[in-house]
């Protein structure tokens, strides 16, 4: 019963995170904190967890991510709950360093299990936002409309340089290595596949060194048929209705 409860949680957060995300056009930074942490995204996201006391920081910051991209157009991500809070932080130095080339971005995403295609879809992340000297150095947009989720950072990358859009050395190399460029080819024509690829990226991201407790997947799957029987119900009934009329 305790799953199953703290599953119907998760959705009462993500529905008040859908609110919260869209009233106040804060989903860039809930992208940034469910990838590497931001003091920002901390901030607007404490009235959430305020509301709901017994989930944890790790999956709050996960479920803001997955929610940001569907309030912005992007995938459904399938979001599994149950990952427990740490008071260990981890290491510095673990995310790619923005001036550094191809090489730099294959050891640090290929000791974490991804490869070149999830290193290329999950860059597709940078259409949404936008850099801020204070907090990095940079400046600026990587699209023209950095609070949509779609696959322009792919046609921006192919255009070259545009003013006024931002290319750190990161997104120049995409282009540049001749295996992530398929990529950007790909996603650049077809904006499904991008979004089919960047959900399954996503996914494996968010789960590294996690696995969902049994209780919790249990919950989940009882959920997943209690919606499917509605359905069904609903669709039945529906039917019924429309064959009674036609035979009257």
């Amino acid at each position: 019963m305790a799953g199953i409860e703290y599953v119907k949680e998760i959705e009462k957060a993500r529905r008040d995170l859908k609110a919260l995300i869209s009233s106040k056009h804060c989903a860039p930074i809930m992208l940034r904190l469910a990838y590497m942490g931001s003091h920002m995204a901390l901030s607007s996201v404490k009235e959430v967890k305020a509301k709901h006391p017994k989930i944890s920081y790790a999956d709050l910051y996960q479920l803001a991510g997955v929610v940001a991209f569907e309030v912005t157009g992007g995938p459904c991500i399938d979001f599994v709950p149950g990952r427990k809070d740490s008071m260990i932080s981890p290491k510095e130095g673990r995310l790619p360093d923005a001036n550094k080339g191809a090489s730099h971005l294959r050891d640090v995403f290929y000791r974490m299990g991804l490869s070149d295609r999830d290193i290329v879809a999950l860059s597709g992340g940078h259409t949404l936002g936008r850099a801020h000297p204070e907090r990095s150095g940079f400046e600026g947009p990587w699209t023209k409309d950095p609070l949509k989720f779609d696959n322009s950072y792919f046609v921006e990358l192919l255009r070259g340089d545009s003013e006024g859009l931002l290319k750190l050395r990161t997104d120049k190399v995409l282009v540049e290595d001749p295996e992530f460029r398929k990529y950007v080819v790909l996603y650049a024509k077809d904006e499904e596949a991008f979004f089919k690829d960047y959900a399954t990226s996503h996914k494996k991201l968010s789960e590294l060194g996690f696995t969902s407790p049994s209780f919790l997947r249990s919950a989940l799957k009882k959920m997943m048929i209690s919606v499917a029987v509605a359905a069904t119900v609903v669709i039945l009934s529906y039917l019924y209705q429309i064959t009674r009329r036609e035979s009257h």
